[in-house]
């Protein structure tokens, strides 16, 4: 019985509001993907962004235009060339790898010739907002080894040192969501030196991040907004230092493995992020996460209800995924 597909919209309210730069939410809107056989079903998420061009309706439409081709037999390597990186082959692609573990009996991390997965400190977002309301909700997660701090305002030298003063022991990423500008980027950079900041992600527009090539600083500068799949690598090289892998934005873990070796081969550190999902979008990431420098997978956490079953969070770990959620 050749594979069928199929996909649904599934909605999960956000525990308070979400906002970065660009705005705030209060449900994380996901769409589902489904692969049958007749006999095993494999699932995937993805989480459309507007940021990307995307959209519920236009993943929807992408999704649907790949089930004529799913039926016709091809396979999940031949869905690389098939359909472009992004959220709707994300859901895809992973759909493919639960199908094939499921068939298989074994692991997704097994077929892809992974070691067992292990738990992985993860990152715990702080949403952006005036510097005391950060600096209160720094202090309520302050017992977490790693925090994810939204900034990206004309001015977060307040914001960062706040978010410092609420948690003064634990790891902190900056995340500027393309909202720095060259002219402030040294004051930027040199607070966070001062605050002792681990990483700072996109802090100039993609497309517009010239000056950080001839920009001194000592901490370490992530591409997000300006990567998507390992064809960008080569040209971050001398403007970053880290790369954050989003399976959204790779269009699924087939190509997220491979742009993970492709970073560490030209020497850039990696990041695996993740949009605010369910943990279903979040189980295959895990498995890219396997020895990252720093893991972002904190999008269940961000949920006042996620699926069931759902990945297990334990303090600051995030473990594997048990079969009967993904691979």
């Amino acid at each position: 019985m050749p594979n069928s597909l199929s996909a649904t919209v599934d909605h999960f309210p956000i525990a308070g509001t979400f906002t970065i730069s660009r705005g705030s939410k209060t449900t994380a809107s996901v769409v589902t993907c489904t692969i049958s056989d007749g006999t095993v079903t494999g699932r995937g998420e993805c989480v459309p962004y507007g940021r990307y061009g995307e959209s519920i309706e236009s993943v929807l439409s992408e999704i649907e235009a790949a089930g004529a081709l799913i039926e016709s037999g091809i396979t999940r390597l031949d869905l690389q060339q098939s359909m472009k990186p992004g959220a709707a082959r994300n859901a895809v692609d992973c759909a493919f790898w639960d199908l094939e573990a499921k068939r298989a009996n074994r692991s997704a991390a097994a077929l892809a010739g992974l070691a067992d997965p292990i738990a992985l400190t993860t990152a715990y977002t702080i949403s952006l907002a005036e510097p005391e309301e950060m600096m209160a909700q720094a202090a309520r997660y302050a017992h977490r080894e790693l925090l994810k701090v939204k900034v990206g305002t004309a001015d977060d030298t307040s914001r960062i040192r706040a978010v410092r003063k609420g948690a003064p022991k634990s790891s902190i990423i900056l995340d500027a969501n393309e909202g720095w500008t060259p002219e402030n980027l040294a004051l930027h950079f040199a607070v966070c030196t001062k605050a002792g900041i681990a990483l700072i992600e996109q802090p100039l527009p993609a497309g517009r991040d010239e000056a950080l090539g001839s920009a001194t600083r000592s901490v370490p500068v992530c591409a997000d907004e300006s990567v998507h799949a390992t064809a960008d690598l080569k040209a971050l090289v001398g403007r970053y230092d880290a790369v954050n892998i989003k399976l959204d934005k790779t269009g699924g873990l087939t190509e997220a493995l491979r742009m993970r070796e492709e970073a560490r081969a030209l020497g850039l550190k990696i990041m695996v992020g993740c949009m605010v999902g369910s943990s279903l979008a979040m189980a295959p990431a895990v498995l890219v996460a396997q020895g990252a420098d720093f893991v972002d997978l904190d999008g269940p956490l961000l949920l006042a209800q996620d699926r069931s079953p759902g990945l297990r969070y334990e303090a600051s770990l995030v473990f594997p995924p048990e079969p009967s959620l993904w691979g």
